[in-house]
Protein backbone atom coordinates (compact mmCIF):
# COMPACT_ATOMS: atom_id res chain seq x y z
CA UNK A 1 0.00 0.00 0.00
CA UNK A 2 1.30 3.49 -0.99
CA UNK A 3 2.02 5.43 2.18
CA UNK A 4 0.35 9.25 2.02
CA UNK A 5 2.89 12.18 2.69
CA UNK A 6 2.33 15.73 3.82
CA UNK A 7 1.55 17.67 1.05
CA UNK A 8 3.77 21.31 1.36
CA UNK A 9 3.25 24.73 -0.02
CA UNK A 10 6.73 25.56 0.12
CA UNK A 11 8.73 24.40 -2.49
CA UNK A 12 12.69 25.67 -0.51
CA UNK A 13 11.53 22.68 2.25
CA UNK A 14 13.30 20.09 0.44
CA UNK A 15 15.98 22.06 -0.23
CA UNK A 16 16.98 22.02 3.37
CA UNK A 17 19.97 19.52 4.16
CA UNK A 18 18.93 16.75 6.66
CA UNK A 19 20.35 16.08 9.48
CA UNK A 20 21.77 12.84 10.73
CA UNK A 21 22.66 11.05 13.77
CA UNK A 22 23.29 7.43 14.56
CA UNK A 23 21.61 5.86 17.30
CA UNK A 24 22.43 3.25 19.11
CA UNK A 25 19.52 2.43 20.88
CA UNK A 26 17.84 2.17 17.50
CA UNK A 27 20.14 -0.63 16.13
CA UNK A 28 20.29 -2.87 19.69
CA UNK A 29 16.58 -3.09 19.57
CA UNK A 30 16.04 -3.63 15.64
CA UNK A 31 14.35 -0.68 14.41
CA UNK A 32 17.31 -0.01 12.12
CA UNK A 33 20.88 -2.23 11.24
CA UNK A 34 24.13 -0.78 12.93
CA UNK A 35 25.77 2.06 11.44
CA UNK A 36 22.36 3.24 9.24
CA UNK A 37 21.26 7.36 10.51
CA UNK A 38 18.45 8.90 11.55
CA UNK A 39 17.70 10.97 9.43
CA UNK A 40 15.68 14.19 9.75
CA UNK A 41 14.42 16.61 7.61
CA UNK A 42 13.46 20.29 8.03
CA UNK A 43 10.01 19.12 7.42
CA UNK A 44 9.91 17.04 10.70
CA UNK A 45 10.38 19.78 13.02
CA UNK A 46 7.31 21.47 11.19
CA UNK A 47 5.63 18.26 11.52
CA UNK A 48 6.11 17.95 15.39
CA UNK A 49 5.55 22.31 16.11
CA UNK A 50 2.74 21.99 13.52
CA UNK A 51 3.82 24.91 11.46
CA UNK A 52 7.00 26.67 10.50
CA UNK A 53 8.33 29.60 11.89
CA UNK A 54 11.42 31.81 12.74
CA UNK A 55 11.51 29.70 16.07
CA UNK A 56 11.16 26.35 14.45
CA UNK A 57 13.53 26.91 11.69
CA UNK A 58 16.56 28.53 14.19
CA UNK A 59 15.73 25.66 16.50
CA UNK A 60 16.36 22.87 13.21
CA UNK A 61 19.35 25.49 12.02
CA UNK A 62 21.43 25.55 15.22
CA UNK A 63 21.28 22.32 15.80
CA UNK A 64 22.56 21.09 12.47
CA UNK A 65 25.20 23.73 13.36
CA UNK A 66 26.20 22.97 16.42
CA UNK A 67 25.87 19.13 15.87
CA UNK A 68 28.86 20.08 12.79
CA UNK A 69 30.66 21.55 15.28
CA UNK A 70 30.61 19.23 17.56
CA UNK A 71 31.48 16.21 15.16
CA UNK A 72 32.73 17.31 11.89
CA UNK A 73 32.31 14.91 9.06
CA UNK A 74 31.61 12.32 11.97
CA UNK A 75 27.64 10.94 12.64
CA UNK A 76 26.48 12.63 15.67
CA UNK A 77 25.36 10.64 18.29
CA UNK A 78 21.68 10.96 19.00
CA UNK A 79 21.44 10.60 23.19
CA UNK A 80 24.76 10.78 23.73
CA UNK A 81 24.29 15.16 23.80
CA UNK A 82 23.28 17.32 26.29
CA UNK A 83 21.49 20.60 26.32
CA UNK A 84 21.35 23.65 27.90
CA UNK A 85 18.95 26.15 27.14
CA UNK A 86 19.93 29.47 28.16
CA UNK A 87 16.47 31.12 29.95
CA UNK A 88 13.39 29.72 31.31
CA UNK A 89 10.72 26.95 29.72
CA UNK A 90 8.01 30.19 29.03
CA UNK A 91 10.73 32.41 28.07
CA UNK A 92 10.92 33.81 24.16
CA UNK A 93 9.62 30.36 22.12
CA UNK A 94 12.32 28.31 24.54
CA UNK A 95 9.54 25.44 25.15
CA UNK A 96 8.88 24.73 20.85
CA UNK A 97 12.76 25.22 20.10
CA UNK A 98 13.27 22.67 22.81
CA UNK A 99 10.63 20.31 21.68
CA UNK A 100 12.58 20.41 18.18
CA UNK A 101 16.07 20.34 20.03
CA UNK A 102 14.85 17.00 22.27
CA UNK A 103 13.73 15.30 19.07
CA UNK A 104 16.65 15.52 16.88
CA UNK A 105 19.67 15.10 19.48
CA UNK A 106 17.12 12.59 22.00
CA UNK A 107 18.63 15.15 24.70
CA UNK A 108 15.18 15.18 27.39
CA UNK A 109 14.35 16.19 30.69
CA UNK A 110 12.71 14.44 33.49
CA UNK A 111 9.98 12.68 30.91
CA UNK A 112 12.98 11.11 28.75
CA UNK A 113 13.79 7.03 28.51
CA UNK A 114 15.64 6.14 31.55
CA UNK A 115 17.58 3.44 29.77
CA UNK A 116 18.84 -0.09 29.63
CA UNK A 117 21.05 -2.03 31.45
CA UNK A 118 22.64 1.28 32.79
CA UNK A 119 22.78 2.44 28.65
CA UNK A 120 20.68 4.53 26.62
CA UNK A 121 19.07 6.99 28.78
CA UNK A 122 17.89 9.82 26.99
CA UNK A 123 16.67 12.15 30.66
CA UNK A 124 18.15 14.17 32.41
CA UNK A 125 20.59 15.44 28.78
CA UNK A 126 18.08 18.62 28.41
CA UNK A 127 18.03 21.36 30.67
CA UNK A 128 16.82 25.66 31.19
CA UNK A 129 18.86 28.18 32.94
CA UNK A 130 16.19 30.47 34.17
CA UNK A 131 18.54 31.97 36.54
CA UNK A 132 21.07 32.87 34.31
CA UNK A 133 19.43 34.11 30.93
CA UNK A 134 21.08 34.76 27.72
CA UNK A 135 19.33 35.98 24.88
CA UNK A 136 18.22 32.84 21.82
CA UNK A 137 21.80 31.21 23.84
CA UNK A 138 21.51 27.04 23.75
CA UNK A 139 24.82 25.05 24.92
CA UNK A 140 25.36 21.76 23.54
CA UNK A 141 27.82 19.33 25.01
CA UNK A 142 29.12 15.90 24.00
CA UNK A 143 29.15 13.45 26.85
CA UNK A 144 31.77 11.48 25.35
CA UNK A 145 34.70 14.35 24.95
CA UNK A 146 33.61 17.07 26.51
CA UNK A 147 33.08 19.12 23.60
CA UNK A 148 30.85 21.80 24.13
CA UNK A 149 29.85 24.82 21.61
CA UNK A 150 27.58 27.66 22.13
CA UNK A 151 25.15 28.77 19.44
CA UNK A 152 23.23 31.83 19.88
CA UNK A 153 20.89 32.68 17.33
CA UNK A 154 19.33 36.61 16.24
CA UNK A 155 16.50 36.31 13.85
CA UNK A 156 16.79 40.41 14.25
CA UNK A 157 19.55 40.50 12.04
CA UNK A 158 17.38 39.66 8.82
CA UNK A 159 16.37 43.18 8.29
CA UNK A 160 12.37 43.32 8.40
CA UNK A 161 9.87 43.89 5.83
CA UNK A 162 7.38 47.03 6.36
CA UNK A 163 5.34 45.34 4.30
CA UNK A 164 4.44 42.81 7.39
CA UNK A 165 3.39 45.41 10.02
CA UNK A 166 0.35 46.32 7.20
CA UNK A 167 -0.73 42.33 6.04
CA UNK A 168 -0.01 40.57 9.48
CA UNK A 169 -2.47 42.21 11.60
CA UNK A 170 -5.40 41.75 8.79
CA UNK A 171 -4.04 37.63 8.79
CA UNK A 172 -4.64 37.39 12.52
CA UNK A 173 -7.97 38.97 12.28
CA UNK A 174 -9.02 36.71 9.50
CA UNK A 175 -9.93 39.83 7.00
CA UNK A 176 -7.07 39.39 4.93
CA UNK A 177 -7.78 39.02 1.17
CA UNK A 178 -6.57 36.17 -0.92
CA UNK A 179 -3.32 38.14 -2.28
CA UNK A 180 -2.77 39.95 1.29
CA UNK A 181 -2.64 36.03 2.53
CA UNK A 182 -0.41 35.39 0.10
CA UNK A 183 2.01 38.37 0.88
CA UNK A 184 1.91 37.10 4.68
CA UNK A 185 2.74 33.40 3.64
CA UNK A 186 5.88 34.76 1.21
CA UNK A 187 6.94 37.13 3.82
CA UNK A 188 6.66 34.48 6.54
CA UNK A 189 8.40 31.78 4.74
CA UNK A 190 10.75 34.14 3.00
CA UNK A 191 12.64 34.64 6.64
CA UNK A 192 12.40 31.17 7.52
CA UNK A 193 14.33 30.42 4.70
CA UNK A 194 16.55 32.80 4.69
CA UNK A 195 17.06 31.31 7.96
CA UNK A 196 17.34 27.88 6.86
CA UNK A 197 19.30 28.64 3.27
CA UNK A 198 20.71 31.96 3.35
CA UNK A 199 22.30 32.55 6.76
CA UNK A 200 25.43 33.57 5.25
CA UNK A 201 24.07 36.51 4.06
CA UNK A 202 23.27 38.12 7.36
CA UNK A 203 26.48 38.60 10.12
CA UNK A 204 25.38 37.45 13.56
CA UNK A 205 22.19 35.61 12.45
CA UNK A 206 23.96 32.58 13.66
CA UNK A 207 26.89 32.59 16.47
CA UNK A 208 28.70 29.45 17.44
CA UNK A 209 31.59 29.49 19.77
CA UNK A 210 33.72 26.64 21.30
CA UNK A 211 33.63 26.58 24.76
CA UNK A 212 36.02 25.16 27.14
CA UNK A 213 36.14 23.30 30.27
CA UNK A 214 32.46 24.42 30.51
CA UNK A 215 30.25 22.49 33.41
CA UNK A 216 26.65 22.17 33.28
CA UNK A 217 25.27 23.92 35.98
CA UNK A 218 24.21 22.05 39.01
CA UNK A 219 20.16 21.78 39.45
CA UNK A 220 17.53 20.28 41.65
CA UNK A 221 15.40 18.08 40.88
CA UNK A 222 12.38 19.16 38.53
CA UNK A 223 13.98 22.68 38.72
CA UNK A 224 15.04 23.47 35.09
CA UNK A 225 14.73 20.34 33.57
CA UNK A 226 12.75 19.75 30.55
Amino acid sequence: MTQETTKWKQGFFKDVEPIKLKDPLSYILGAQKDGEPFVFNYTDAVLLAGHSCPAVSGAYKLTALALKTLYGNDLPTRGGIKVLIKGGPADLAYGPQAQVISFITGASGVTGFKGLGGKYGRNNKLFFDPKDPEFNTFIFQREDTGKTVRVAYNPQAIPPDMRMNDVAPLVMQGIATDEEKELFHSLWQGNVKKILLEEKKYPGLFEVTELKDFKFPKMQAGQGNY
